[in-house]
């Protein structure tokens, strides 16, 4: 009997020893190896979207309410004609305390869509409802879209170990 017990507390022991040497699978992502206009592309590449222009840069303060210093790069496409909602937008912050600012910003900007289209275009006022904003270390995606969730599935590729 005392053998059993030995065998069970020596396994309980080795159990948890292996578990606190494990590899933590919730720490950051892993850092992409594209730019953020590389992953745009890339994304649109998989995922066909009516026809989307680069928001000059000189544009992203008044449109997305947020000084574009605040990132360290971004990539931001918005539509070419007044009569769709779809826009991607990806924005690596520079320091990790802005993140929530960047966010908040974002989330203006999707109720400024809304509100664009809320009496305009019934569909496009349901698409920009269910916009996208996913958060991945220094990495915020905004994507409004009929494919939102497709756009997400492509861009949560780019922070999976290859």
């Amino acid at each position: 009997m005392k053998k059993l017990q030995l065998l069970f507390i020596a396994t309980i022991i080795g159990g948890l020893l292996m578990a606190g040497c494990s590899k933590d699978d919730t720490t950051a992502p892993v850092e992409p190896k594209l730019t953020p206009n590389e992953m745009v592309e890339e994304m649109l590449e998989k995922v066909e979207q009516p026809a989307l222009m680069e928001l000059p840069a000189e544009q992203v303060k008044d449109i997305y309410n947020i000084d574009p210093e605040k990132f360290e790069e971004y990539a931001i496409r918005i539509p070419m004609m007044n009569v769709k909602t779809n826009e991607i937008a990806i924005l690596k912050v520079r320091n990790t305390e802005d993140i929530s600012e960047v966010e908040e910003a974002v989330k203006q900007r999707a109720e400024m869509v809304k509100k664009q289209f809320e009496t305009y275009l019934p569909d496009q006022f349901e698409n920009a409802k269910n916009y996208k904003l996913v958060t991945k270390g220094n990495y915020v995606l905004f994507v409004i879209s009929e494919e939102a969730d497709e756009l997400v599935k492509v861009y949560d590729s780019f922070f999976k170990q290859q």
